[in-house]
Formats: structure tokens, C-alpha cells, sequence
């Protein structure tokens, strides 16, 4: 990593300007919360069952997850068929999706009403439950999912064209010389951002969890903050949801290995394996699973949201106004921030990286509201702070998306950049840019689509004046007029849907080809 921040020869300032301000945000934070606790008690006999239900759950999650991902993102990556492109789209919504409408949706499909035990009593079998810990799982499942797959597929798409040229000419197995390296170098990242995300999982167990045997870390936080008012029991536990976290990325970068497929002539892959009437078979069978098991939950959230389209709030406008300027500013500061890590690269930067998602929101808004109260009213900063929030959540996926193709273009190009002169930021702009198209658009559709359904900062700062949409569609559930509601999540879905696509669509070039 240190032979290719010489070789570009960019100044060490942003990085480290960078670095300040995650630090800052996540252990800053995290130092003010110890600072306003009281006293060390101790971690009570729930609390650790909180840590054991975590580790658990998140692990079943991120197993099942990319699991099940790896043979629908090869079946995606070896066949083509009407409609490709719109599914590949499709399946960023479940984790673009705002939480608590996803999990209306999946209540409305596994629920006990739902239309699984609907079949399941037509059939005369006794209903399954959702609450607990298989709900948690299957949500969790439900929202990553779709974000291995589209992982995976970026590994199989970075091999290029002229190697399952040359192994078809040769015979040899595909899946051995080129699938497996693939696979063990993209896996680990995968895993451990699912994993991650599943740790820091707060609304999933506060609707499908909660109880002593389904708590997650997260949760028994939100409930010491805001039932007890205990600080230092919220420290404790964010300090050992840190020491989680650093633990799985230590792991992760020490089994994580490089690609080794060199460069190609960018031209548009063709497979000549897996051609066999059986395997296209077991493929289709593959991509029909997984479109039902995410899309027909996302079919009965449109349902509901078109009934409730006909009366809107008239501070509907002015939230989505909010909503999306957040988004775009937000966008932009993790776009950057993603790329001048990705360009200083190495192990500490992407520690440092992994600290947002170690990091609990509740305890980094605490943090932040205890650190502007003496200066001023919280609520004056609610917009501002939610921009920087939101570009600080999702910084980790942006960036473990643009890094490897960095790393890549800078392996395959950089002897003939230097041949050429080029350094410095005319280097990143003419060889490095170009080659980082699509997870570009890739992190920049994640990052605005994350931040126009979050509601984490927003909701301890903000005031009425100050709605963002999922705030106004949290406040009309909790006065109870649902049909509002399910109209402001539709529309929320909409406008998370159409940030991703616009972003996401040079990406996507080379998939829809």
C-alpha cells in the first residue's frame, strides 16, 4: 500500500484530515458519553445475554447471507435474460430500504396473518412465528442479501474476459483457476460488512426482537439511554460492541487476500461454462428464489403505499425537500471521503474505516448532543449534523466498494503511468477515475439511498420544522394513521429507488451489456 501512495505521490493531508474527523466522530464520541457517565456498575446478567444474542445472530445472518449469495450472483454472472438489468436493480432495495417499512412488508408476507401461514393453515399446518430470533435472522437475511449478491457480482465481473477465453481454449476447470481465488478474495469483505451491519442492528430487534432472549447490543443501548438514563451502562456496552467490531476486522484483513487476474481489454464477458440443460436449471431456479424471497415483500409495501397516496400530509413536501438534500450533501462527503482513503489505502486506514460501523448511532448522536449543548440549541444542528452522520454510516460500504478497484487499476496501470509522467492528482483523474466507474456510481447509489431512509440522528435532534421524510412517516405511525404512513413510505421508497438507480446506472453499463 505504501509502494502505490508513492507511486500516485498525493499529499498525505486529506488522508490524514480524513482520519481526524472518523476518530472524532466515533471515539470522540464515544470518550463524551464516558465522560457525562457516573459510574461503572457493571454489566448486568441481561446485558451479556445481549452481547451472546448479538454475536449469534449477526454471524447466522452474515452466513445465511452470503451463503445463498454466491450461487445466485454466479447464476447472474453466467446468464442473460429479458429483464436482467431491472432485477439487478431490484436487488439493491431491500437494504436501501427503510427499516421499519421493510419490516411491514416481511410481517405482511411471514407474519401471523401473513400469507405463508396462510398456506401454511390451508394446508392444515400449525403457523410459524416471525418474532424472535429466526425474525431477526430473516430480516437481516432479507436486508443483506441483495448487498453480497451485488458484492459478489462486482468479483465475478472484475475477472477478465480474456481469462474464461483462455480456459475454455485450454478446458480447464473455471470454477478452480478462477472462481475460488475470486471468491476467497471477496468473501471475507462481504461477510464482514454483513456481519457488521447485523451487529449494529437496532430497528430489526426493536420490532421483530426485544425480550430478555432476543436484545440485541444496540437495542439494550436505546434502552439505557432512554428508559434508564444510564450512561455508563450505554458506554460499556458501545465499548464492547467496539472491541467486537475491531476483533472482526482484525480477522478480516488477515485472511482477506488479493486479486490476482491482471488486466484486459475490457471487453464484455462471455461464459462458455455452465452451459449444460441441468445447470441452467439449478440457475434460473436459483434467481426465481431469491426474486420472490425480496420482491414480493416489496410488492405488498406498494400495495399498501397506493391506498395511501390519495391523502398526504401537507408536510410532506417540505420533508422530501429535506430529505433530499441531506441525501446529496451527505453523498458527496462520503464520496470523497471514500476515495481519498481508497487512494491512500493501507491496513491502518481501513481499521480506522471500520470504526463507523463499530460505532453506535445512539451512542454517536448522544455523544454529539452532549459535545453542542453548552454551545447551542441541538435542534438549530439537526440538518447539518444528520449530512455528516449519514456520510459517516455509510463511508464503510462505499469504500469497501472503490478500494479494490483502486487498488486494481493502480496494480494494472501504474508501470505505464509512470512511463508516462503522470502523478499526482492528474494521474487519479485520467487513469485511476475512468477505471472506477461503476463501483463509483455503485458506493455513490448506496450512500444517497442509506441516507434518504435513515433515521437515527435526526430523530433525537430534529423538531417538527425540521422533518425529514422517514421522520414524518415515524410520527404519523406513532398518531396512528397508518394509511398516511404506508403513502410517505411509498414515496420514500420511490425517491431511495430513483437516487440508486441514478447513481448506480454506470455501473451498470457493463452488467446490462
Amino acid at each position: 500500500m505504501a509502494r502505490r501512495t508513492r507511486s500516485v505521490n498525493l499529499p498525505r493531508w486529506p488522508g490524514a484530515a480524513v482520519v481526524a474527523v472518523l476518530l472524532l466522530l466515533t471515539l470522540g464520541t464515544l470518550a463524551a458519553v464516558l465522560w457525562r457517565a457516573d459510574s461503572f456498575s457493571g454489566l448486568g446478567r441481561a446485558d451479556w445475554a445481549a452481547v451472546r444474542f448479538t454475536v449469534i445472530q449477526a454471524f447466522v445472518s452474515a452466513l445465511l447471507s452470503v451463503g445463498f449469495a454466491i450461487p445466485v450472483a454466479r447464476a447472474l454472472s453466467r446468464r442473460r435474460f429479458i429483464g436482467r438489468g431491472l432485477l439487478i436493480t431490484l436487488l439493491g432495495a431491500p437494504f436501501i430500504l427503510p427499516v421499519i417499512v421493510a419490516v411491514f412488508g416481511l410481517l405482511a408476507v411471514f407474519g401471523r396473518n401473513g400469507l405463508l401461514n396462510e398456506a401454511l393453515q390451508w394446508l392444515g399446518v400449525s403457523k410459524v412465528s416471525i418474532y424472535g430470533f429466526s425474525g431477526v435472522v430473516l430480516a437481516h437475511v432479507f436486508f443483506n442479501l441483495p448487498l453480497a449478491v451485488r458484492m459478489i457480482l462486482q468479483g465475478w465481473l472484475a475477472i477478465p474476459a480474456e481469462r474464461f477465453r483462455l480456459a475454455a481454449s485450454l478446458g480447464a476447470p473455471v470454477g478452480v483457476l478462477l472462481e475460488r481465488p475470486m471468491l476467497r478474495a471477496v468473501l471475507p469483505g462481504a461477510f464482514l460488512s454483513i456481519f457488521l451491519i447485523c451487529l449494529t442492528s437496532f430497528a430489526v430487534a426493536l420490532t421483530l426482537g426485544g425480550g430478555p432472549k432476543a436484545t440485541t447490543v444496540e437495542l439494550a443501548i436505546y434502552q439505557a439511554v432512554r428508559l434508564d438514563f444510564a450512561l455508563d451502562r450505554a458506554a460499556l456496552l458501545a465499548a464492547v460492541q467496539f472491541g467486537l467490531t475491531i476483533v472482526a476486522a482484525t480477522v478480516s484483513l488477515w485472511i482477506a487476500l488479493p486479486e490476482g487476474f491482471g488486466s484486459g481489454l475490457d471487453r464484455e464477458i462471455t461464459r462458455w461454462d455452465g452451459q449444460k440443460t441441468w445447470q441452467k436449471v439449478v440457475d434460473f431456479g436459483f434467481i426465481t428464489l431469491a426474486a420472490l424471497f425480496l420482491i414480493l415483500p416489496l410488492m405488498m409495501v406498494i400495495l399498501r403505499g397506493v391506498a395511501g397516496l390519495s391523502d398526504p400530509p401537507s408536510s410532506i413536501w417540505p420533508a422530501i425537500g429535506r430529505s433530499l438534500a441531506v441525501a446529496l450533501t451527505s453523498t458527496a462527503l462520503c464520496l470523497f471521503a471514500s476515495l481519498v482513503l481508497a487512494l491512500r489505502g493501507g491496513r491502518a486506514i481501513n481499521v480506522a474505516s471500520a470504526l463507523p460501523l463499530a460505532a453506535s448511532s445512539l451512542v454517536v448522536g448522544t455523544g454529539l448532543f452532549v459535545l453542542v449543548q453548552p454551545w447551542m440549541n441541538p435542534a438549530k444542528a439537526a440538518l447539518p449534523v444528520t449530512v455528516v452522520m449519514n456520510a459517516l454510516m455509510a463511508l464503510p460500504f462505499a469504500l469497501r466498494v472503490i478500494e479494490p478497484a483502486v487498488n486494481k487499476a493502480e496494480a494494472d496501470y501504474a508501470r505505464l503511468s509512470d512511463m508516462l509522467g503522470l502523478k499526482g492528482w492528474a494521474r487519479v483523474r485520467i487513469v485511476i477515475l475512468p477505471r472506477i466507474r461503476r463501483p463509483l456510481g455503485f458506493g455513490a447509489g448506496l450512500a444517497a439511498a442509506l441516507s434518504m431512509g435513515d433515521l437515527g440522528v435526526i430523530a433525537l435532534f430534529a423538531t417538527e420544522k425540521q422533518q425529514t421524510l422517514p421522520l414524518l412517516m415515524y410520527q404519523l405511525l406513532g398518531s396512528y394513521r397508518n394509511d398516511a404512513a404506508a403513502g410517505a413510505a411509498l414515496v420514500l421508497l420511490g425517491l431511495s429507488l430513483a437516487l440508486f438507480w441514478l447513481f448506480d446506472r454506470g455501473g451498470r453499463v457493463d452488467v446490462d451489456a
